[in-house]
């Protein structure tokens, strides 16, 4: 029996981001997965290395990569449809909890527990605060998309930074890998490939 998940992943590169809004460059969930997924890891080390957590980056790693995954099923829900009230917020995160679970299903039953793990939050402090650094990682992402827009001459986006700066100084005050990765890696981001360099 062959088994659907890989190929139903491997799906991500079409779903675009950002749809309602005009981009300088579209951006597809692929993408914006591994952004978030090295982020995540990154804010996990910070928390290790510079605040004595214990936090599985690597995990925090995956956890990206398959963060929004259901949307290959759901597709991409604008953020401000998404959040805009409680209700329709949790309807919504029914309705991943529910694709993520036919995801898990296209997995062969002796896989599935080592991708459950993932898709699904286990118990304990640790583990749920690298959650929290996963979604922080996540706003980060949006943020530098936000960044690179405004950068390419886009007005279209400079709303959306707005609401995301406002978020991500929510998460500073109780996070401070989230603090610690836009001082010492977010300015960077506008500079040309040669300042780079």
């Amino acid at each position: 029996m062959a088994y659907n998940f890989f190929a139903t992943i491997s799906r991500m590169k079409y779903i675009e981001r950002w749809a309602l809004m005009r981009n300088s460059r579209p951006e597809n969930l692929s993408e914006h997965s591994l952004e978030v997924s090295m982020i995540a890891h990154a804010l996990c080390v910070i928390g290790n290395v510079r605040y004595g957590k214990n936090l599985n980056a690597e995990k925090a790693a995956l956890i990206g990569l398959y963060h929004d995954a259901s949307e290959i099923i759901t597709g991409d829900m604008p953020t401000p449809v998404k959040y805009y009230n409680d209700e329709l917020k949790n309807a919504y995160k029914q309705v991943e909890a529910i694709a993520d679970t036919q995801l898990l299903h296209k997995l062969p039953d002796d896989l599935r527990p080592a991708f459950e793990v993932i898709f699904k939050p286990q118990d304990g402090a640790d583990e749920k605060y690298m959650r929290r650094l996963v979604k922080a990682a996540d706003k980060l992402s949006a943020l530098i998309k936000c960044i690179e827009e405004k950068n390419a001459g886009n007005s279209e986006f400079r709303t959306a930074e707005q609401s995301t700066l406002k978020s991500l100084e929510k998460m500073k005050k109780e996070l401070p890998e989230v603090e610690d990765f836009m001082s010492d890696f977010l300015e960077p981001y506008g500079k040309t490939l040669d300042e780079l360099s």
